[in-house]
């Protein structure tokens, strides 16, 4: 695995070298334009806009446009000495509870590996916040910007956790939210039973990319010259609000059917749950049909 970034993490009078590494990769199918006449590939190419000329990629800089049509010249060298401690080092400034961020926050992983030199101060830090229960909150530049990060410990490792700052956040002030909502006690139970019903034992290992693998699947077809099949089946329509409760019903029923439920077949009490609640979803449609 090769390191994407190399300086140290600090707090207060501590720094510790550590090398970055990311902890995620992209699981996604490339797709290249074609001309639809010939099955040809289309490329794009650099033109300089006043010389009219293609421009190979040795040619290219990076620039700011400063004023309309006028650039300056920016190089990584240029953006270092903008602050070389910023660039250089992941710098906690506080340490907090990681149950007050809101995930909303949260963006991408990363793994820190300590430098030679570095190991025990790092397990040190490690051991400190995983007793402690705290995360760092830190400031680190990547790919010339500066993230607002969370320093934490997962097993024998400390994780960086990218965050967005609170100005990227979009207000959700303008959307139509229902407000708390009077529900009976019938329909909260059989939600509560449906959610009992499929509630186990979070394991990432079973869960799998399943389009990525269709779309694999239709390319081989058509690779080999066979027409790719719609699969039988529709997709499910949004669930009107009349029949929530109808739909609660029947949706314990089949959990119940494939044996999702840990807690074996609905009680008594549960399938009278489920009776009373289609009563009052009966109660409830002749009411609104008067």
């Amino acid at each position: 695995m090769r390191a994407i970034w190399k300086g140290s993490i600090s707090f207060a009078l501590v720094s510790i070298p550590i090398s970055v590494f990311s902890a995620t990769r992209r699981n996604e199918l490339s797709f290249h334009n074609l001309h639809k006449k010939d099955m040809s590939s289309v490329s794009y190419k650099r033109f300089c806009d006043t010389e009219d000329v293609e421009v190979p990629w040795e040619e290219i800089t990076r620039g700011y446009e400063y004023e309309k049509g006028q650039y300056v010249e920016i190089t990584d060298e240029d953006l270092e000495k903008a602050d070389t401690e910023l660039t250089k080092t992941i710098q906690i400034m506080e340490f907090v509870n990681e149950e007050e961020i809101d995930p909303l926050y949260f963006d991408k992983p990363y793994y820190l590996e300590p430098q030679k030199g570095g190991e025990h101060a790092y397990a040190l830090m490690r051991d400190a916040l995983a007793q402690s229960k705290r995360v760092g909150i830190a400031t680190v530049v990547l790919k010339s910007r500066e993230h607002l990060a969370a320093v934490k410990p997962i097993g024998d490792m400390i994780t960086l956790q990218t965050m967005r700052f609170a100005h990227e956040i979009v207000d959700a002030g303008s959307l139509n939210f229902p407000k708390k909502a009077e529900m009976s006690k019938k329909e909260m139970d059989l939600a509560n039973t449906l959610i009992d019903s499929m509630s186990d034992q979070f394991d990432p290992k079973k869960y799998k990319d399943e389009y990525y693998d269709k779309v694999l699947e239709v390319i081989r077809m058509k690779v080999e010259g066979v027409a790719p099949q719609a699969p039988a089946g529709k997709a499910t329509t949004p669930t009107k609000v009349i029949d929530l409760m109808e739909i609660l019903k029947q949706s314990l029923k089949e959990t119940q059917k494939k044996g999702a439920s840990t807690r074996g077949p609905a009680s008594e009490e549960e399938e009278a749950v489920a009776a009373g609640a289609a009563r009052s979803a009966r109660t409830a449609r002749s009411r609104k049909a008067r």
